[in-house]
């Protein structure tokens, strides 16, 4: 018994470190530093500045007649005058018709080649078509605010960046979705550090599919979407490409880029995670067990501690680790404006996210790299 609670406190103490060092990194990966917002609101008159007129927008859509029109509406109140490109991926619904009665030009996608993701594909086949020095990668269900695009193109010629992404900012309508998706930003940053990602000399690299401006000279330069048409985590993959090149790229949080796109039960965001969850980790057991033993310490051992015995050390372990939760979350929290409270939700939190890294892992253990729009990637235990 006393060899277990010594295992305990071991693990206490390392959890509440973690969560320390979360905060005290010198990039502070826990904080809200890097953001883009549009200073212009839709109740104010529309903008005046000249008009953009070297962005393409590349949108892939396969069955998104549910959201399309909501987007092409955002991207047709920018003070951009673009040309809107709609890779229609073998959709069964109406996307193509929403698409062109929103007078974008629609490409008939064609079914992706053996090795390739669907969205790469699409985007494959969208950049033949276009001319202009830049491309707005969107996604099918981002809304953007009025002149956020104006914003991102101002920000990538003022600091010669050769790619600026936005994070969007998540649906959180019901109570899963307040429950776990600041949660996913949360820990999106901490394995991605956006501090770290925008410096030139880190080895770093991330970027947010949902919405990327970037040179269209670059992507050729990188030759893609070719080169990087296995990915399943493509937007990093991409960043990392351009960073390799010697370009500079940037990521940052943003209220003006949303996704409208909901998630009615816990099942969807599982399933979403679980895609690339694994893939996050290299498919590498070794960090599969190093991340699991990670979030147990943090979310479990550290701030529970007292509930495995009365003696001062767990109990002041467990107090300083709902402290240190505390501070580490709280900066998402009130970005979103969230109540504080959630923080009280963090070891449940913690847990499914762990447990959707877990399901990742069997389905691939299982021959099923992602399952995603009706398309499944095999695994290299299946091939």
């Amino acid at each position: 018994m006393l060899e277990v609670l010594e295992l305990v406190e071991y693990l206490a103490i390392f959890g509440v470190v973690c969560w320390y060092a979360v905060i005290f990194l010198p990039w502070r990966p826990c904080e809200v530093r890097e953001k883009l917002e549009c200073p212009v609101s839709v109740d104010e008159p529309p903008i005046t500045d000249p008009p953009v007129t070297d962005i393409t927008v590349l949108i892939p859509a396969r069955d998104e007649g549910l959201y399309i029109q909501r987007t092409l509406a955002g991207v047709k109140q920018q003070s951009v005058k673009t040309q809107i490109i709609v890779i229609d991926d073998q959709s069964s619904d109406d996307t193509a018709e929403q698409a062109l009665a929103c007078n974008a030009q629609v490409i008939s996608g064609t079914s992706p080649p053996p090795g390739w993701s669907g969205k790469l594909w699409a985007l494959q086949q969208g950049l033949q078509h276009v001319k202009t020095p830049f491309t707005l990668l969107l996604d099918a269900d981002i809304e953007l605010a009025p002149g956020i695009v104006a914003e991102l193109h101002k920000k990538a010629l003022a600091e010669n960046l050769s790619l600026v992404s936005l994070m969007a900012e998540p649906p959180m309508m019901n109570f899963i979705e307040r429950l776990l998706m600041p949660a996913f930003i949360f820990f999106f940053k901490l394995l991605y550090p956006f501090n770290l990602a925008n410096k030139m000399t880190s080895p770093i690299a991330a970027a947010a599919g949902g919405c990327i401006l970037i040179k269209t000279e670059t992507l050729h330069a990188i030759n893609a979407f070719s080169s990087l048409h296995t990915a399943l985590i493509d937007d990093c993959t991409l960043a990392a490409y351009v960073k390799r090149t010697g370009e500079r790229t940037w990521i940052g949080l943003s209220h003006a880029a949303r996704s409208h796109r909901g998630y009615s039960g816990l099942m969807q965001i599982w399933n979403m995670v679980a895609r690339t969850a694994f893939t996050q980790l290299r498919y590498s057991s070794v960090l599969l067990i190093l991340c699991t033993f990670i979030m147990i310490a943090m979310f479990w051992i550290g701030p529970m501690a007292f509930l495995f015995s009365s003696t001062q050390l767990l109990l002041l372990i467990g107090m300083f680790s709902w402290i240190a939760m505390f501070f580490a979350y709280i900066h998402t929290l009130v970005y979103y404006q969230r109540s504080i409270l959630w923080v009280l939700a963090l070891p449940l939190i913690g847990t499914l996210y762990l447990a959707m890294t877990w399901t990742s892992v069997l389905r691939y253990w299982n021959g099923e790299r992602a399952h995603w729009k009706d398309r499944r990637y095999e695994s290299k235990a299946n091939n």
